[in-house]
């Protein structure tokens, strides 16, 4: 190859890199909402006007809902004491949530939030969303896995990876948002674009900022719970034991 030959295909490959390379969206606030400081929150859903939360850590985890003009628990249900509650979805009628380490989950009615029955799954129970037709189940790594809910067979996995193709672990709290996974990452401040067919990352949600320092004290107080109001197109995030939830607004590159 030619000097010239060399530098045209070194450009063109800068070109292409700089093409493929995942937007980093910023954000701003449109309001912000009281959130109880001492939720522990591990899955969020937002649903006929009100915010459907599970909260974690042994003796301590329930599924709630919640009043999100003022953050008042409307109705809730505890756990059992030895269940770490995780992730949680609504589908068809039922809410699905999760459990950390038991391999289990629980269903409820969506109404009466009575217990109607238990499902199992083969990895640990982080984050959990829905398309039409699959579950989508995250375990802290950077796997996720779509179950069948009727049966809760495991129909697919789905690698996901970063624009460099590297895996991208710690995948958490998870919400489906306009056909694309949008998935927490553990102790970090941003939120994952994942596309459901490929896996790929398709942008990032840099949230740096958005709850100041010393408004939590504690290290697990971490980003967590992503909520979409499809009908009017609102986009809610709060985090374990933060005192405050917002609804944000994508700020594209």
């Amino acid at each position: 190859m030619g000097f010239r030959s060399a530098v045209s295909a070194l450009i063109l490959c800068m070109l292409t890199s700089a093409a493929i390379a995942a937007p980093v969206d910023s954000y701003r606030v449109v309001h912000s909402y009281a959130h109880d400081p001492h939720a522990f929150t591990q899955g969020l859903e937002f649903f006929g006007g009100y915010l459907y939360e599970s909260t974690g850590r042994q003796r301590q985890s329930t599924l709630r809902k919640v009043v999100l003009e003022t953050g008042k628990v409307a109705q809730s249900v505890r756990l059992p004491d030895e269940s770490f509650g995780e992730g949680l979805t609504i589908f068809h009628g039922k809410i699905y949530q999760l459990t950390w380490l038991d391999r289990t989950g629980f269903i409820y009615d969506l109404r009466t939030f009575r217990k109607l029955g238990k499902f199992s799954y083969n990895t640990e129970g982080w984050g959990l969303t829905h398309d039409d037709s699959s579950l989508i189940l995250s375990d802290g790594s950077a796997t996720l896995r779509f179950l069948d809910p009727n049966s809760f067979r495991e129909i697919k996995k789905l690698n996901v990876r970063d624009e460099d193709n590297r895996p991208v672990p710690n995948l958490n709290e998870l919400e489906y948002v306009r056909g694309e996974i949008y998935a927490n990452i553990w102790h970090e401040d941003r939120i994952a674009r994942i596309s459901p067919r490929t896996g790929r990352v398709l942008g990032w949600i840099d949230l740096y900022g958005l709850l100041k320092p010393d408004e939590v004290s504690d290290p697990e107080a971490v980003l967590n719970g992503i909520a979409y109001d499809a009908k009017s197109e609102r986009l809610f995030v709060t985090g374990k034991l933060w005192p405050k939830l917002f609804e944000i607004k994508i700020s594209k590159q």
